[in-house]
């Protein structure tokens, strides 16, 4: 397992469908799963998107429950034939699969409250892997599972949501970190040397510009930068959003020249 010098614990996600990869569908999971975990103060530090293949998500698995303490799948536990996450998980577990009594009970009784017919396609929903611990799904009831320190989600946004807070009992969180955003309308080069001086002498908090350029009310064009800065101890994360503040005074007093290019 990856331990963070912190000590808070690592994840990863890994989404999973041809439809994120084709564009056609697009991936709305991953921010939702990487604010929840920094609530949680477990530090997400690796997202992949694999196809409905087994292989790859077997090998994608493999890799990722190694390196961090969680992760956290998306997508294909649902009742069609391209719906192979189950089976992937338990492959790359070394576990047999069949359908869970437990999930098979939740199925059965949300079919008969809604009519619907109970066909192979839909108790499909109810195979797990050995060993696997269920994670309620209070909306459309076809539970995920966890087993060991892979959590199986539901692709649905809604869905996957709702999931998530069922299984946050099961989850071990660190220290959040606490995060300050400071927009300077100056061009991002001419921070890049002075506040990655300020980043080095601030070493336990984390300085990221994020460039943007948009229209102004008035119809001109306004650009600048972003600054966003993070950090677990407080004390030093002030001491280091003084120093931008100062910094992004400084040059605007100073006055800064609109960039030629795009930088």
């Amino acid at each position: 397992m990856n331990k963070q010098a912190d000590n808070n614990p690592s994840a990863a996600v890994l989404v999973i469908g041809d439809e994120i990869l084709s564009g056609r569908t697009p991936d709305a999971n991953i921010n939702t799963i990487a604010r929840f975990l920094a609530e949680r103060g477990i530090d997400l530090k690796e997202a992949r998107i694999v196809p409905d293949e087994e292989d790859e998500i077997v090998a994608a698995l493999n890799a990722l429950k190694e390196k961090y303490d969680y992760v956290f799948t998306t997508g294909g536990i649902g009742p069609t034939h391209d719906d192979i996450t189950a089976d992937a998980v338990a492959k790359a577990f070394g576990v047999p699969i069949d359908h869970h009594p437990e999930a098979l009970r939740i199925l059965r009784a949300y079919f008969r409250e809604l009519g619907r017919e109970e066909t192979d396609a839909r108790l499909r929903m109810a195979r797990i892997p050995e060993g696997a611990a269920l994670i309620a799904n209070p909306v459309s009831k076809a539970p995920g599972f966890a087993i060991g320190n892979v959590f199986v989600l539901a692709g649905v946004p809604q869905v996957m949501r709702a999931m998530l807070h069922e299984l946050a009992p099961m989850l071990k969180g660190g220290r959040p970190a606490k995060s300050v955003s400071i927009e300077a309308l100056i061009p991002e080069g001419d921070l890049g040397v002075p506040l990655g001086d300020i980043a080095a002498r601030h070493p336990g908090v984390s300085i990221g510009s994020y460039p943007f350029y948009e229209k102004a009310p008035d119809g001109s064009d306004r650009f600048g930068a972003h600054i966003v800065l993070r950090g677990r101890d407080e004390k030093a994360l002030r001491d280091a959003e003084r120093e931008v503040r100062a910094l992004i005074e400084r040059l605007q007093r100073r006055g800064s020249a609109p960039p030629a290019t795009w930088e």
